[in-house]
């Protein structure tokens, strides 16, 4: 996904085994989706932790945090209870959501990449940052182009 395209609706289950769509929430607030390698890492945590200890900047933005990983639900849940997120993972157990938006992998190939999306309340991505190895400028990133949408 670049930025100016529209998402591509998916639907994954979340850290409950609940069905999210991504379709419900498009045209009633902005989205943040973003891509990371796997639960309980020291990038990921930090990125997660990070994102969560920002949630009142981001609802004031009117915004939701959507992390998705390869990683199982049973994995998602205990991650998000050990680390106390107030937002939501979704399983992408066979990679089909990140083939789907394209998602590029890290430079060497071993992990899945780390991808932030921008995504506005008419379902148009606005921004998109990649970094591997600093987890936590997504936030900031991702905070600047709400802020821009504003």
């Amino acid at each position: 996904m670049r930025k100016g395209q529209k998402i591509i609706p998916f639907e994954l289950p979340d850290q409950d085994g609940n069905p999210f769509k991504l379709q419900d929430i498009i045209g009633k607030s902005n989205i943040v989706i973003y891509f990371y390698p796997k639960d309980d890492t020291p990038g990921c945590t930090k990125e997660a932790c990070s994102f969560r200890d920002s949630m009142k900047d981001f609802e004031s933005l009117d915004a939701k945090i959507i992390g998705i990983s390869a990683d199982s639900v049973h994995s998602h849940k205990s991650f998000a209870e050990k680390h106390e997120l107030n937002f939501t993972l979704l399983s992408d157990k066979d990679k089909k959501v990140r083939k789907l938006l394209q998602v590029p992998g890290d430079l060497f190939g071993l992990l899945d990449g780390r991808v932030t999306y921008v995504i506005d309340k008419q379902g148009v991505v606005q921004h998109v940052f990649r970094s591997q190895l600093n987890a936590a400028r997504h936030i900031e990133e991702a905070k600047t182009a709400l802020e821009k949408l504003s």
